[in-house]
């Protein structure tokens, strides 16, 4: 639903969630986007939060009343390391099938799947809404599993690619607040 400023226009509630595991290399691209982002003057209804690896979080919080969801997230899909995507998943194909399924995928505290966020989200009884999501290749996948695995820093394209991220987030709001309102 949307909300009405005291000029009585109405405008969008936008969620921004950066999330990403700082200690995993480039997963952390999310995390270093959000830094970029919480300088930059939104208009009320937009409101960025680094979620980390804090998916339980983010499931909760997407219980507000937002009419779109821009997830910044590291997106491995075989391209060129820092290469940037704009995705709109099929919201429909994450909805929760077992609920006991979605809320252990959430409790896990050292990655956070998206799909299972949402899908837990979902069991919560988040609404489905208009979900995009800004990913960067990564250079190298670290899974943790390993302490030799641990890593801070990003890759050198995937900084790189940061501020161009940050550039299509600001497009993607204008378009986003531009559009109709959901009611």
């Amino acid at each position: 639903m949307s909300m009405t400023s005291s000029a009585g226009q109405t405008s969008r509630r936008i969620l921004i969630a950066c999330v990403g595991n700082i200690f995993l290399g480039d997963d952390a691209f999310g995390v270093e986007v959000a830094k970029g982002l919480m300088g930059r003057k939104y208009p009320d209804g937009v409101q960025v939060i680094d979620f980390g690896i804090r998916g339980m979080d983010l499931a909760y919080t997407l219980l507000d009343d937002y009419d779109a969801l821009v997830l910044v997230d590291c997106v491995s899909r075989g391209g060129t390391p820092g290469t940037l995507y704009l995705i709109e998943p099929d919201i429909a194909g994450v909805l929760p099938e077992k609920e006991a399924e979605a809320g252990r995928a959430v409790l896990d505290a050292h990655s956070m799947d998206p799909a299972k966020v949402l899908a837990f989200a979902g069991v919560l009884g988040a609404r489905p809404i208009h979900t995009l999501i800004v990913g960067c290749e990564p250079a190298k996948i670290i899974t943790g599993e390993d302490d030799t695995d641990l890593l801070m820093g990003l890759s050198e394209p995937v900084q790189a690619a940061v501020d161009g991220a940050v550039k299509m987030i600001d497009s993607l709001v204008g378009r986003l607040l531009a559009s109709t309102p959901v009611t």
